[in-house]
């Protein structure tokens, strides 16, 4: 068990183990935008975030980023209160920005089953865009149910309930600075 001294106090019971301390998670970011940067070289790019979870990590990569880019954000659901996916998705919020033509990166918190991101990723190439990337700051190899293009990833974490940096378990947890893993009783029913 990691040192939690640094987490607020109000968490601190919940977490079994820090998987990803923010130093991991900000140097990592820092090696993937030089990716996109050298990839994306003289052209400009348009950032999707998928919502909620990916609110922080595609900020922080844009920041890092030295290549034109502006951000749009989907909003899906497809877990609802449940800790796996449904496998059903609905779009809550689709994009304001017509894609057709530009190079896009679509940015997600974590792959898991990959059956989000799959419908995800099959509606944004039927919106004809010149290109469709996926970073994900996380995945979940052993979960995966669906072959999934991942251009960029930020890390395989083993099979843990994971939270902080953007996930959460009942919209709590989502600003942590690292990525813990929760004690099987907070989030087993």
């Amino acid at each position: 068990m990691s040192d939690l001294a640094h987490i607020p106090a109000p968490f601190r019971d919940d977490i079994d183990d820090v998987v990803l301390t923010a130093e991991q998670i900000s140097d990592r970011l820092t090696e993937l935008a030089a990716e996109v940067d050298r990839d994306y070289a003289g052209r400009e790019l348009l950032i999707v975030g998928v919502l909620k979870g990916a609110i922080f990590v595609m900020s922080d990569l844009a920041r890092r980023l030295h290549v034109p880019s502006s951000m749009d954000f989907m909003a899906v659901s497809s877990y609802g209160s449940a800790t796996t996916s449904s496998g059903t998705v609905r779009i809550l919020k689709d994009l304001d920005t017509d894609i057709e033509g530009q190079d896009v990166l679509l940015v997600e918190d974590i792959v898991d089953s990959g059956l989000t991101l799959d419908y995800l990723f099959k509606n944004l190439r039927s919106r004809k865009p010149a290109s469709l990337e996926v970073l994900s700051l996380l995945t979940k190899p052993s979960r995966r149910e669906v072959d999934l293009p991942l251009r960029y990833v930020g890390f395989e974490i083993p099979d843990v309930f994971v939270v902080g940096y953007g996930l959460d378990f009942a919209e709590r947890y989502r600003g942590l600075s690292d990525i813990v893993s929760l004690k099987p009783g907070i989030y087993a029913s």
